[in-house]
């Protein structure tokens, strides 16, 4: 690798292993500098693993990781120009506000002038300002993850790590510090690195998304990458709420699809499945028509109608048992039993193989 080339964060066929067992299984990606990226992924998939070996904290079986052009692989993590919020805030109780975002800076022994310009530059970034004498006890859970923030900014790193910081607060609190953190991302301009297992955050904050499992990455894009178009039937069914509708069809020929004994025309710009073949049809909630059944339809039976005051979401059965979500925006509201008919565009179609590899 050319080490003055590259910014940003470069990962070069990282592997991890803990004994026998491998859970990092060669990741290859490169992070863009002053980009903020999210890795997602279901528990285990190996997302925090690999974040503690881009900050040091995990020893990399092989492989190398690149932090601003420099190879950092084997460097402690005081070294490598990070800084890491974690899910617990891990301030000390009995410090005050102030002397706990000093702390790392007099450790340091950073000059009391400079400590000062840079907590006090913190606390403003943050709006913490007037619990700067406060102990961590006296704070809210939402206050308590700004200072644990505020610890990581006054080191003024390259690279910022954030590890699920969010899944101690409650709803509300998570929404409204997303909010925090995207706007913190606009002001500092810095890389972020943020692991998370809820795709509603990876879809709000990210710049580009790395969805993983078991050890892999399974697609690298934009959020409306990853939503619109995914590469196989884990990323269509991770990425989203609801997730996107995947169902058993048969390929009939002449690009169509025979699903739930409808027959279904869906034009394939690639190459097309053989006849007869079984498929993966896949399907957005939001893209259905929701209609009264009839012939150009395919029915389906509403087993339950979740109302959301604009929206609902209608958890039907299609005539052959499996099971559908629609959202329904307009009209009179559905009733649980009613009997509708659904239909899609041709471009809303996601279509995948057996293996549940996309079919473009």
């Amino acid at each position: 690798m050319n080490k003055t080339a590259q910014t940003g964060v470069v990962l070069t066929d990282i592997r991890k292993s803990f004994g026998n067992v491998d859970v990092i299984h060669g990741i290859n990606l490169t992070i863009a500098e002053g980009s903020f990226v999210v890795f997602v992924g279901p528990s285990g998939c190996g997302k925090s693993t690999l974040l503690r070996m881009i900050a040091g904290l995990e020893d990399v079986t092989d492989g190398e990781i690149a932090i601003n052009g420099r190879d950092v692989t084997d460097l402690d993590p005081s070294e490598r120009g990070i800084a890491m919020v974690f899910q617990s805030y891990a301030l000390y109780p009995h410090m005050s506000v102030r002397d706990n975002l000093a702390f790392g800076l007099k450790m340091a022994r950073t000059k009391a002038n400079e400590i000062e310009t840079r907590v006090n530059s913190a606390a403003s970034i943050l709006k913490i300002d007037h619990l700067l004498d406060r102990r961590p006890g006296q704070l809210s859970g939402g206050q308590r993850q700004r200072v644990a923030i505020g610890r990581a900014i006054v080191r003024q790193p390259d690279v910022f790590l954030f590890d699920e910081p969010l899944s101690n607060l409650d709803a509300e609190l998570r929404v409204s510090m997303r909010i925090e953190i995207a706007r913190l991302h606009r002001e500092l301009g810095n890389t972020m690195i943020y692991v998370t297992h809820d795709q509603t955050e990876a879809m709000t904050l990210a710049d580009n998304i790395v969805v993983l499992r078991n050890g892999r990455v399974e697609q690298q894009g934009s959020p409306r990458e990853v939503y619109e178009d995914p590469n196989n039937t884990f990323v269509a069914g991770f990425i989203g709420s609801p997730r996107m509708n995947l169902l058993d069809a048969t390929w009939t020929g002449q690009d169509h699809i025979d699903l739930a004994g409808r027959k279904i025309r869906s034009p394939l710009a690639a190459q097309s499945p053989q006849e007869g073949e079984k498929i993966t049809f896949g399907i957005r909630p939001e893209n259905l028509a929701v209609t009264q059944e009839g012939n150009e339809t395919i029915p389906a039976t509403v087993d339950f109608a979740e109302y959301l005051g604009g929206t609902q979401y209608l958890y039907c059965q299609l005539d052959d048992g499996q099971p559908l979500v629609a959202e329904y925006r307009s009209g009179p509201p559905i009733e649980t039993g009613s009997r509708i008919g659904l239909s899609c565009a041709a471009t809303h179609h996601r279509i995948f193989d057996t293996t549940g590899t996309r079919v473009r």
